[in-house]
């Protein structure tokens, strides 16, 4: 007996360290091929705190990342070898701590904070040279930040609610030339939606609603809810028929076995397509701008076309700077919304 606890002992060893290495190469792996991805972005955010209207010295670029993707990475493995949430704020803390202090020491006389005047200044006819940017048209950041968020946001209420109506009518009723619809769905996620540029401009044009935010919002929900019904729609079916029955069984109306027993399983789907429909909306940028003549409205993707777009050479830290600013809302909702993205579950019975 002591001879076979023994070896059940060395396998249940072994079998951790096999499991250990395996997770050791996937996370090593999934580090390496990350590094050409973030680093653009690092670029952009040492260029937006670092660059003067000299230009931009590569030197100051390599030193900060040299510093911010190992910390970066070194918190993705905490983040992911770390059970315990205390010990992975813990940890973000400390490399939070440990890499400012090696930002000041290696590039902390190139910081400064110049490149986002645009957050205070509403005008930026004239730049820190004094040279006109765009031949000096340009309204306050923050009247485009409030507009692409009202039409981010609103176009994907409208998504997130039609989508889940249709998806739910789709996938429990079996109506006349439902299999036509379904086909016409994917028929018109075949055609690129850029192709329909002009009519789209017309059709903007003759029901009045050119120059304002009404036409993009609209026709961003309108060009994204195919797609989005067709995903809502593979949630519901997953849901098992009888959760929904034996809620109306006992005495829920449809409505009532929608709301509070349905709904709650496609949450999943809810977000998912809510990420997706916010960040389309935010980034958009050919209709935005093609269904507006002049500057009627300024969204935060036309601004930064516009900004480097100087016709006195471009201001690199300026451009970087809004940038980072133009990215922030969808990696915060990123950051707060990745356990759900991360972890979908299609329907299914709990208890």
């Amino acid at each position: 007996m002591a001879v076979a606890t023994r070896d059940w002992n060395a396998l249940a060893r072994r079998s951790r360290y096999i499991r250990q290495f395996q997770n050791a190469v996937l996370i090593s792996f999934l580090t390496v091929i990350s590094i050409p991805v973030v680093l653009p972005f690092f670029w952009v955010l040492t260029i937006s705190f670092s660059a003067r209207t000299g230009g931009v010295e590569s030197a100051v670029l390599w030193r900060a990342c040299g510093v911010l993707v190992p910390a970066v990475i070194a918190y993705v493995v905490a983040h992911l070898t770390l059970k315990s949430v205390r010990r992975r704020l813990f940890a973000a803390a400390a490399l939070t701590l440990l890499a400012m202090i090696a930002l000041t020491v290696t590039v902390g006389n190139d910081l400064h904070l110049n490149n986002y005047r645009f957050l205070v200044n509403p005008n930026l006819v004239e730049d820190l040279r004094g040279a006109a940017t765009a031949g000096g048209q340009f309204p306050w950041v923050w009247e485009a930040f409030f507009n692409s968020l009202a039409v981010a946001a609103s176009s994907t209420l409208f998504k997130v609610s039609i989508a889940t109506c249709c998806g739910y009518y789709i996938s429990r009723y079996n109506f006349l030339g439902r299999s036509a619809y379904l086909q016409s769905l994917l028929i018109l996620e075949v055609f690129h939606p850029w192709m329909l540029t002009i009519p789209i401009f017309l059709v903007i044009f003759w029901i009045g609603l050119l120059n304002t935010l009404a036409g993009p919002i609209l026709v961003l929900t309108v060009i994204d809810l195919p797609f989005f019904i067709f995903i809502m729609k593979g949630f519901f079916d997953a849901v098992p028929w009888d959760v929904e029955m034996s809620a109306m069984t006992d005495g829920a109306s449809r409505r009532q076995a929608f709301w509070h027993v349905v709904l709650p399983q496609v949450r999943s789907g809810i977000i998912a397509i809510s990420v997706l429909g916010f960040i389309r909306g935010w980034e958009e940028y050919v209709f935005v701008t093609a269904l507006r003549t002049g500057n009627s409205y300024w969204v935060m993707s036309t601004y930064l076309y516009y900004v480097a777009d100087d016709v006195m050479g471009v201001d690199y830290g300026l451009v970087a700077a809004v940038s980072v600013f133009y990215m922030m809302p969808s990696l915060l909702l990123y950051m707060f919304l990745q356990r759900y993205l991360t972890q979908l579950t299609l329907g299914g019975i709990k208890g």
